[in-house]
């Protein structure tokens, strides 16, 4: 069963905090939409990455049992067109993206989903749905190949993006061969052309349209009625509108309870797009900074908010995160260490719409503490409490590295860790034989390298900067 802590949820349907009541007690069922898979995973799906497996990671943390939906749009209109870009089948394309992708997961720390469903393996679910919309009178065949969704006959369209229908079809350009009865309809089946992908329906061959496929999938995997959907701002309309619009059309029932919406990403202040090229992959990011310091920049902000990236920030984001692992070096952390007032500060903060701007806090409060009893002489207490902060990282994804690990790791540039004992051992060596301007000299080489060293009675211990 789950805990009794209250777990408030800020809805993007009702635009207010909720509490989590799930369809089954103890159970959740989230669907969340994840990658088109025509290009290496950016900034933005980093966040959405991160922002829903620390969700996913609190609810367990909790007691709830989760199944975790993330799909994967593997036919679509980019991926066609930048396979045939690249002279490939667009199959091929997409195993390559999606192993990327998965490669970029795990080096952030991100859960595999329990699971991962693929456009390409639903599509008899999607046109069993788009049949049902049109024999429910919401969905008809233009034809010329094309089916689309009447918008119109939607009673509820525009009620999670708060858009209003008449201003949506005034709005619309209309081009004079168009087939749809009205502007605002969407495509739920494409005829395809000449020797594109298709897959034979009843209106002839073609492949679905984008939106049809998530309402088919979270259906198929969630039931048709589940707890929680979320995804990027980007997708609260058309993407999310017109699911909610096609899944309620075919069933008859609610679709989703709660709608979460992760925060728009930006860099140095600016919107993150190719053309102002400040577009980052994740992957380039991480030749730069150490994936945990990453996903703990991401994980600093509420998953609402929007996130700012700059080098100063990941700097920042790098000292932060440094401090908390300094406090925990030396230590062996208590595994079974009892809850206290950091882990109900902390579980406070969690509930309250799953604010890891809060949980964060209470992670460096902690350090602080340990930093405190150790110069006290209280090293059995610090170790304790290095349980507990271990224990609290790990439902934000964090501090589950050797603090050793983490300070040594090899970075992009500089000396590699067998470079640096290599010379914290000519040191040594220098400093036996009292010869203490070499040492100095080695201790000065490696400090313009970026490495710190720390001597003590125990030896030397060092860190990259």
């Amino acid at each position: 069963m789950e805990s009794d802590n209250v777990i408030e949820v800020y809805n993007t349907l009702t635009q207010k905090k909720e509490p989590l009541k799930t369809l089954e007690p103890g159970k959740v069922r989230m669907y969340v939409c994840g990658m088109t898979v025509y290009d290496f995973c950016h900034l933005g799906h980093a966040r959405v990455l991160v922002a829903f497996d620390v969700i996913t990671r609190y609810l367990r943390a909790q007691g709830y049992d989760v199944t975790y939906v993330r799909n994967i749009t593997d036919v679509d209109d980019k991926i066609l067109r930048r396979a045939e870009e690249n002279g490939e089948a667009f199959t091929a394309l997409t195993e390559r993206m999606i192993d990327a992708m998965h490669e970029d997961e795990r080096k952030l720390g991100v859960m595999a989903p329990d699971q991962e469903p693929r456009a390409t393996g639903h599509i008899d679910d999607m046109l069993r749905m788009i049949e049902t919309l049109i024999d429910k009178g919401f969905a008809y065949a233009a034809g010329n190949g094309d089916v689309y969704f009447a918008v119109e006959q939607f009673e509820g369209y525009g009620k999670l993006s708060k858009k209003k229908l008449e201003d949506l079809v005034a709005g619309a350009r209309v081009d004079v061969s168009e087939v749809k009865r009205s502007p605002a309809d969407f495509a739920l089946w494409k005829a395809a052309g000449d020797g594109e992908a298709s897959w034979p329906s009843p209106w002839g061959a073609g492949r679905p349209g984008w939106h049809i496929e998530c309402s088919a999938m979270s259906t198929c995997c969630l039931g048709e009625t589940f707890d929680i959907h979320g995804g990027g701002p980007d997708l609260m309309f058309p993407h999310h509108e017109n699911e909610i619009a096609q899944s309620e059309a075919a069933t008859g029932k609610p679709y989703v309870h709660y709608w979460m919406h992760a925060g728009a990403v930006r860099v140095n202040k600016e919107k993150m797009s190719k053309s102002l090229g400040n577009f980052f992959t994740i992957r380039e990011i991480l030749e730069k900074y150490p994936a945990e310091v990453v996903r703990y920049f991401l994980v600093s902000s509420h998953y609402r908010s929007q996130v700012d990236y700059s080098e100063d920030n990941l700097a920042e984001a790098s000292s932060a995160l440094s401090r908390i692992y300094q406090a925990l070096r030396g230590l062996a952390p208590v595994a079974d260490a009892p809850e206290g007032e950091f882990d109900e500060r902390f579980h406070a903060a969690m509930a309250d719409d799953f604010n890891t701007a809060g949980a964060n806090t209470v992670l460096h409060a902690v350090a602080s503490e340990i930093n405190r009893l150790r110069r006290d002489g209280d090293d059995q207490k610090a170790a304790e409490l290095a349980g507990v902060l271990v224990r609290l990282g790990g439902v934000l994804g964090l501090l589950q590295q050797d603090p050793e690990a983490f300070f040594q790791a090899d970075a992009g540039e500089g000396p590699t860790a067998d470079d640096i004992e290599a010379l914290i051992e000519a040191r040594a060596e220098a400093r036996r034989n009292r010869d203490f301007a070499e040492a100095d000299r080695i201790r000065d080489e490696l400090a313009e390298q970026g490495v710190i060293l720390d001597d003590s009675r125990e030896g030397t211990s060092w860190r990259r900067a």
